[in-house]
């Protein structure tokens, strides 16, 4: 992974990089990595993602068929 630091802004490059990280799902992946989980645990775990995977499709499937209002976007200050 790599992050550009324009006119030596190194905070900036610091919250693009963790942005990256966020979205590529490595902290989680520290996270799970850094103790044992239970195979239990990972069943849940999987199941619970799965669902969760399985609900947003069917909501953006209804919501492209017009039969469900799309997500009201928020407008951000800079």
């Amino acid at each position: 992974m790599q992050v550009l630091v324009r006119d030596n802004n190194v905070d900036q490059a610091l919250r693009v990089l963790k942005k990256k990280m966020q979205r590529e799902g490595l902290f989680r992946e520290m996270k799970a990595r850094s103790a044992f989980e239970k195979p239990s645990e990972k069943r849940a775990r999987e199941k619970a993602e799965a669902i969760r995977r399985q609900r947003k499709l069917a909501r953006k499937k209804l919501q492209r068929e017009g039969l469900l209002p799309a997500p009201k976007k928020v407008l951000r200050a800079r």
